[in-house]
């Protein structure tokens, strides 16, 4: 798959605020997706302390989550780790990955936010309006909002609120372990992002996609 380059990269925090602003009106958080056959997860890990990232792309059939397509990528490190900005860092190289797939999915899941962002505009989106493709935000850590307990049943969740809005959900994805952050990226509600992140899901916190493209980015495989 070809994706065509909307910006480019940039090297400073106010060059990559004023990308967010520009494309943030852009994200869709209604359900724009077909019939669901290959969902994907995407990571990234990091070579050489740090200087070189490495992008996986875990392409699995659904609903068996059964790998079909992987595709590994490396690219120069050109941007710091900052909370609210790590598509910056790691974005370029997940394309660069996508690139190489044949199989083409229906449905990303990101380890990273969607709209659950400072400025509505996390990993999850920057990758989905680049893309034009259906994506997720499952993220392992909380980075805005507050929410009500959570039942500590698999399956429970609470909306996730932050400056009046509903921007995600914390979702208890196995009895009795730590939660997700579950937000929209693009092209998809939060009801059906929910429920295509529990449908990912088997006997461990993560869903699949993210576990696979995990352990390939970090060259565990």
């Amino acid at each position: 798959m070809k994706i065509h380059q909307r910006h480019p990269w940039p090297l400073t925090v106010e060059e990559a605020i004023a990308i967010q602003n520009q494309l943030q009106p852009e994200v869709i958080t209604e359900d724009q997706l077909g019939e669901v056959q290959y969902v994907a997860g995407v990571d990234v890990g990091f070579e050489n302390d740090y200087a070189i990232s490495r992008a996986a792309v875990a392409v699995l059939s659904f609903p068996d989550l059964q790998l079909v397509e992987q595709a590994i990528a490396r690219r120069p490190t050109t941007f710091p780790y900052v909370p609210g900005f790590l598509s910056f860092r790691e974005v370029p190289v997940v394309i660069d990955a996508l690139e190489q797939v044949s199989t083409i999915p229906d449905l990303i899941l990101c380890d990273g936010q969607g709209i659950a962002h400072p400025r509505r505009f996390g990993l999850a989106c920057h990758l989905g309006v680049l893309t034009n493709m259906p994506t997720i935000g499952v993220a392992k850590s909380l980075l805005i909002g507050k929410h009500e307990e959570l039942p500590v049943e698999k399956g429970s969740w609470q909306p996730l609120r932050y400056k009046g809005g509903i921007v995600g959900a914390v979702l208890r994805s196995r009895t009795g372990v730590r939660p997700l952050y579950v937000s929209p990226g693009h092209r998809i509600s939060l009801d059906t992002a929910i429920d295509y992140t529990l449908r990912c899901i088997t006997k461990y916190r993560l869903p699949e996609t993210t576990r696979w493209a995990d352990k390939l980015a970090s060259n565990r495989i």
